[in-house]
Parts: structure tokens; sequence; C-alpha cells
């Protein structure tokens, strides 16, 4: 865990943040559940939001896919498939409101044109009400191609607390034109959930501080860690400020990244 040394967060009496008040981050860095743990990756989310609201964060956001497992076989994640209302979301909500936090999670969204679920994240306030969904719209090779449907475009950005904020999706997050549009609509920083695994260390070490700068955006990075099959989750959750500074960094391991952006 990394803890920045940072001035506490207080509201102002209305209950939204100051203007130039900084917004406290945790990125939940964690490796993914056996396929279809639901029950026990909701039990580890609970713990971890617990822990991050007891240290003042407003937003803990978790790596993409993480309710269900990732790379497990397409029939399965179809049958995990749930839509933005399902059971996973209600679970949130309420675990959002018992902890007064935001959440960002990450799950296979239900699609029924093309039976292949989108690989999808939705934020939700710490009332628990929905405050948007971002679908992936840039798959990452084959092992996406199979299990998931591609979105056509990035999400808007979505206001909280005098905070516009954006949500991009791993691969999506490396993308200059994803980044840049979220920027020019006004984002002042991009949540991005991702599953990035070796040997692409590029992504948070190189090009996530890179495009944060181009843009002058904070970028809150939250990756997986562990096994996952054959697969090797990367670690590194990175937040950067705007101007490409790395604020705070995990190793691979398991992880609970605490950072705060400044206002």
């Amino acid at each position: 865990m990394q803890n920045p040394d940072q001035t506490a967060l207080t509201a102002s009496p209305s209950g939204k943040l100051n203007p130039r008040q900084a917004l406290r981050v945790a990125l939940w860095q964690t490796p993914m559940p056996a396929p279809g743990d639901s029950v026990g990756a909701l039990q580890r989310l609970a713990q971890a939001a617990q822990s991050a609201a007891a240290q003042g964060a407003h937003w803990l956001l978790t790596p993409e896919m993480a309710l269900t497992g990732y790379l497990i076989d397409p029939a399965r994640l179809e049958h995990l498939a749930e839509p933005a209302d399902g059971a996973l979301a209600q679970a949130i909500w309420r675990l959002a409101r018992e902890h007064g936090i935001g959440i960002v999670y990450g799950w296979p969204e239900f699609h029924a044109a093309s039976g292949k679920p989108h690989n999808a994240v939705q934020a939700v306030g710490p009332d628990g009400q929905r405050l948007a969904v971002h679908r992936k719209v840039h798959l990452f090779g084959a092992a996406d191609a199979e299990r998931f449907t591609a979105a056509s475009v990035v999400a808007a950005p979505f206001e909280w607390q005098g905070w516009r904020i954006g949500l991009l999706i791993c691969y999506d997050v490396e993308q200059p034109a994803a980044v840049r549009s979220l920027a020019q609509q006004g984002a002042r920083v991009i949540f991005a959930p991702t599953a990035n695994m070796l040997p692409y260390d590029d992504a948070p070490l190189l090009t996530v501080p890179r495009l944060a700068a181009e843009n002058h955006v904070a970028i809150a990075y939250a990756n997986a860690c562990g096994r996952e099959g054959a697969t090797v989750y990367a670690g590194y959750s990175t937040v950067c400020g705007p101007r490409g500074e790395v604020m705070a960094r995990a190793g691979r391991g398991e992880a609970l990244l605490i950072a705060d952006i400044p206002g």
C-alpha cells in the first residue's frame, strides 16, 4: 500500500468538494477471481471499499472485469453477463452507499444483439446512483475479439462534485485519440480499469504518463495482478497528474494504492 503524505480532505458545508480540493482515489490492485466467483469478488471488494473509505478516498477503482474473471471460457463469460442494473450492479450500489465511496468496477455487460457481452465499467456515486457506463471500444487482440462486442464510441465524461471525469478501459487509454477526446470534452481526470499483462509494462510506465502530459489530464490506471491461467497480470497500477508526473505507483503484487489528484 502506498499513501502519499497529503493534506486531509474535508467537504464544504454544502457537502461538495471545494473547487481547489484534491480528489482522493483508491486503486484496488487485485488478482482475478476464480471464474464466476462473483460472491468472493464482492466480499473482497467490500473489504477494499471499507479500507479506502477509512483513508478518506472519494473513489475506488477495480481492474477490468474484476467481478467475474477476464480470460475465461467465452461461453462461460457470456453466461455470466448481466445488464447495467443486474444483480452485480445492485450489490455495488449497496456497497457504495454503505461505505460512502464512489466505485468504478468492471463486468461483462449483456448484449442481446451479438450474444457476446460488452467489456464494460460502471461508475457508481457514493450515494449508490449510477453516473456513467463505458464499454470498451478498442479490443486487444484475438482474446478480446472472441469474448466481447466492441463499442463504437467512448462514453462522455460525467460530472461529480465539480469534477468532470472520463472512463476508459485498458487498451482504450493507450489510444491518443480516446484520451484527447475526453480532454477536449473537459475531463480533468480519467479513470481507467485495466487488465494489462506481461510483457506490456510500457503502458503504465511510458504511455499513460505521456498521454496525461500531452492532454493535461490526470489518469488513474487500476491494473490486476497475479495469474489467470497462463496469463500473468503486470500490476504497476499508476496515478499520473496532468503534467504526466507519477503521483503513486504500485508494485507487482496486491495493493490498495491511494493518491490525491490536485484540484
